[in-house]
């Protein structure tokens, strides 16, 4: 049977309570059943058919509790003395919490311990004790303040002596010398201090140099850009590098607009610490300014102000540019690789598109040509049957027929009103300065813009009925091949 809901787990159980036991069954019995889940330690058996059984481990309760809901039979007899059905569950037994509390405890005790080494080991060490004044340390401290690598340790005992109250009748001259070497020290640290302030110095001047090279540079590949971008060179460059060309030309201009900022900045830090300087001075000094100081001073205010106005132009072509592209931010370069990527496929599509278009454009080239050789076929076979009955005339009446031919051919182009005199007329001059003749569509183009309700048919069939004037030749071969219209009136003159 499926084993029944047990009680919430103490903490460190290792007891466990039995019953539904069979009224004769001993502790023997009890021992050989529930060995095989660990260790057994103590049995307590009641009278009634319960007990508690305590296990060595924690973990031996676990496999106890499977028992629970098996049947119990003692031999082969079915006595109801000698049956019972098993219900095992957690016992909270006071051992087991005294032992479990002890364990906590001792768990604590050595986090404890281990905080504290972890911190003594963290904690800065101790300064070094300090002596007790006597007149043989006294000798030897007024030898290490004359030490420059010993005096910050020197003058450290030195301070906690004279703060002690060692200083009396008796010892004042020797602390007077030992405050007297301290105070030599004072020369010696002003020194220091103006060999590092040169040291800054010519930092600051190496580094506003090797900027100034930099917004050079700057300057000289802000210029490639501009130039790329003027119309001569700009043309030749295709969508995708435009757009990666205007990137990084705002790119550059933004570092370029940066790195003349600092250098400003600088310079005015500069102008900032000389005017300090001559503030320092006498005011008969500042009267006495020569011209020179003067004209460099109106010449550095004049480069500052052409700086500030590149700047606000630059400001300003940026913000066109922000306008232009709707507020768009400068983006990373994963987002710019993402555009890269878009670009190439939309290039793919466009050259799909019009490798799409070209094949249907020779498509419709084709079925032109087929129904033209049709209307050719149609042509030749009427001409056939002409000819045939021709065939049966007498020549002389073959003669007449043609003088009436030529005479109808004549007649033929009787035009039947003014707007085809106008076309014929129009067309007559689009196609005589296209001496190498132009397609149907292309004049259809021409001819749109001066009617726009006029028809291609209409102009080819125009062209058709007047042969000595207008002829059709075809150029090219295979895919290239193309049927175009040429004016040959005076061909026919000559």
């Amino acid at each position: 049977l499926p084993p029944p809901s047990t009680r919430e787990r103490p903490p460190g159980c290792k007891t466990v309570f039995v019953g539904g036991l069979p009224e004769n069954a001993t502790e023997e019995i009890i021992q050989e059943v529930f060995e095989q889940c660990g260790d057994i330690t103590a049995i307590r058996k009641s009278k009634k058919n319960f007990c508690h059984i305590r296990f060595a481990e924690e973990f031996m309760v676990d496999k106890a509790i499977y028992l629970s809901g098996y049947r119990m039979r003692l031999g082969s007899s079915t006595d109801k003395k000698d049956s019972g059905r098993l219900h095992v569950d957690f016992a909270q037994a006071r051992d087991d919490f005294y032992e479990w509390e002890c364990k906590q405890r001792m768990l604590a005790r050595e986090e404890r311990h281990r905080r504290k080494m972890e911190e003594d080991r963290l904690r800065p060490p101790s300064p070094p004790a300090i002596m007790h004044y006597s007149e043989h340390e006294a000798a030897l401290l007024a030898e290490k303040l004359k030490d420059d690598s010993k005096f910050s340790e020197a003058i450290t005992v030195l301070l906690t002596w004279i703060e002690r109250g060692e200083v009396n009748r008796r010892s004042a001259n020797q602390f007077y010398s030992m405050v007297q070497s301290a105070n030599s020290h004072v020369r010696r640290l002003m020194n220091e201090k103006a060999a590092h302030e040169q040291e800054m110095e010519q930092a600051k001047e190496s580094f506003k140099n090797a900027l100034t090279g930099i917004l050079t540079q700057f300057e000289q590949i802000v210029a490639v850009f501009n130039a790329s971008t003027r119309q001569k060179a700009w043309d030749h460059f295709s969508k995708a590098q435009r757009k990666n060309i205007d990137i990084w030309r705002k790119h550059s201009e933004e570092l370029r607009n940066a790195h003349s900022e600092q250098l400003m900045g600088i310079r005015r830090e500069e102008e900032m610490e000389m005017s300090d300087d001559d503030s320092g001075d006498n005011p008969s000094k500042k009267l006495r300014v020569d011209d020179s100081a003067l004209a460099a001073q109106a010449y550095a205010l004049k480069e500052e102000n052409d700086s500030l106005r590149w700047q606000l132009d630059a400001y300003r072509n940026e913000v066109e540019l922000l306008k232009q592209e709707k507020g768009q931010l400068f983006r990373t370069e994963e987002s710019l690789t993402k555009d890269q990527q878009l670009q190439f496929l939309q290039q793919t599509m466009q050259g799909m598109q019009q490798q799409l278009l070209s094949i249907q454009e020779e498509l419709n080239n084709k079925k032109s040509e087929l129904e033209q050789a049709k209307e050719e076929q149609t042509h030749t076979q009427a001409m056939l049957k002409v000819l045939q009955e021709q065939e049966i005339n007498v020549l002389t009446v073959a003669l007449v027929n043609q003088d009436r031919e030529k005479n109808s051919e004549k007649r033929s182009p009787g035009l039947k009103s003014e707007k085809e005199a106008l076309l014929i007329g129009i067309i007559s001059t689009f196609l005589h300065v296209h001496p190498f003749g132009a397609n149907i569509e292309y004049l259809w183009s021409y001819m749109q813009q001066l009617d726009s309700r006029i028809s291609a048919n209409e102009i080819e069939m125009l062209l058709m009925r007047l042969p000595r004037m207008f002829k059709q030749e075809f150029t090219g071969v295979g895919a290239t091949l193309e049927k175009r219209w040429k004016f040959c009136a005076f061909e026919g003159i000559k």
